[in-house]
């Protein structure tokens, strides 16, 4: 069978100190940190999308990637090879998960009864490749975004025909997801929200992408899909404004139709910078309400505006991410998907390596430079210390609902002024160096 990346032997961890490229520095799968295998915490997983169908366009050039698998006259055949190209990928690289969108592994027809027998058709191979390999997929997703029909968006267009060539595309796409075994399905709202206010009713939009996120759990339970669903936050572009724009309003909006135990989060680091947040905040505004389920490995160039998905390299953030997903105790059936792209310059097929090699070294630091923080107790220390004040007297009465506005005045007139304590935060980023 034909190999779509030769010369490329399996990616194998040989420590920091080696000098090999393509070897893992820090990334050592069957390593043990804690209870858990490497493996076993980050989960990680590959980007179809980006990985084996970006072009290294941006906005403002076209494309220059030559893919081997791209090789073919037949559009189908060239699905074919992408899909044979990937699974080579996963297997020398050496993840247990990839991510897909229904648009990027099968190719549009001309109706959607043809589309969707297309898509099944790719499912099939995906499925035979998956039990040859025992590479699983961690969650399948729609593409109700790139064809001019969502122009104004999919579950929150104002024209009910486009809505419902959405629901029926996702009803495939859901149905794909199980039958290979998916652990997840993620909801990427990549137009819903508007572009002018003038010609937008945002109440009946945001009733109507409920509804379709209702419908949604329904078609997911009549279809007996176990896996979870997931809502991936993102803030601007193209629209310039959306209604999942972070964790925090996604949560609200779960909470305000009465979705919130159907849904969990799939968090983006460059989708959170977007929203003018750190990674590891929307992290947290996620995890502590429960709701942290996958995470979006990537990072954006502050310099530039846009969604630039760059490789994730930044060991501090890598590491304040880990610190959050430790602290819940793993993302359950959630992982490390890298929706990062090779930069523009990048477009020999062994660049795709360098880049996953690097992003998964850095999180692998990350895991354990965490975990030793979390062992260590120093912040938990600090922290817990810094709130003590509640823990008893007025304080624990506050947080028990036993006092009120008036008992709090009359504490206040016999204490008197309360005296200023530090933050601490140069010590404690001073900390953190000390472990990285």
């Amino acid at each position: 069978m034909k190999q779509f990346f030769p010369g490329i032997k399996k990616i194998r961890y040989e420590g920091p100190d080696s000098k090999n490229p393509l070897a893992f520095k820090h990334y050592n799968p069957n390593k043990k940190i804690g209870k858990k295998t490497m493996k076993e915490h980050l989960r990680f997983s590959v980007a179809f999308w980006h990985t084996f169908k970006g072009t290294g366009s941006d906005p403002f050039g076209g494309p220059v990637y030559d893919r081997p698998w791209d090789i073919a006259n037949d559009c189908m055949q060239q699905a074919e090879n992408t899909m044979r190209a990937a699974f080579e990928f996963f297997t020398k690289l050496g993840v247990p998960f990839y991510c897909w969108h229904d648009r990027d592994i099968a190719p549009e027809a001309d109706n959607l009864k043809e589309t969707n027998a297309r898509l099944k058709n790719i499912v099939n191979l995906a499925k035979k490749l998956q039990h040859d390999t025992g590479v699983k997929l961690l969650w399948g997703t729609s593409n109700c975004f790139s064809h001019p029909r969502f122009t104004h968006g999919a579950g929150t267009n104002p024209d009910a025909h486009v809505f419902a060539y959405a629901a029926s595309q996702i009803k495939m796409a859901m149905e794909c997801t199980k039958q290979l075994g998916g652990a997840n399905y993620v909801f990427w709202g990549g137009r819903e929200g508007y572009s002018n206010l003038l010609n937008t009713n945002m109440k009946h939009e945001q009733d109507q992408m409920a509804r379709f996120l209702e419908m949604a759990v329904e078609h997911k339970k009549k279809i007996g899909f176990k896996g979870t669903l997931l809502i991936e936050p993102k803030p601007k572009e193209p629209t310039k404004h959306q209604y999942d724009y972070d964790a925090a309003t996604v949560l609200s909006f779960l909470h305000k139709y009465g979705l919130e135990d159907e849904y969990k989060l799939n968090i983006e680091a460059n989708h959170a910078t977007l929203a003018g947040h750190t990674f590891e905040h929307d992290l947290t505004v996620a995890s502590i309400d429960g709701k942290l389920g996958s995470i979006d490995a990537n990072r954006g160039d502050y310099l530039l505006g846009w969604d630039t998905d760059l490789f994730p390299s930044d060991i501090y953030s890598a590491t304040f991410a880990m610190m959050v997903i430790i602290n819940q105790r793993g993302l359950g059936t959630g992982g490390i998907n890298f929706d990062a792209k090779v930069r523009r310059g990048s477009f020999d097929e062994k660049d795709l390596f360098h880049a996953h090699i690097g992003g998964m070294d850095s999180f692998a630091r990350g895991l354990k430079i965490a975990h030793k923080i979390k062992n260590d107790g120093v912040l938990a220390n600090f922290v817990s210390e810094r709130y003590k004040s509640f823990k008893s007297g007025i304080g624990r009465k506050v947080m028990r609902g036993e006092t009120n506005f008036r008992e709090l005045e009359k504490y206040i007139l016999k204490k008197g002024e309360p005296k200023k304590i530090s933050g601490r935060e140069e010590m404690l980023e001073n900390l953190i160096n000390s472990y990285i």
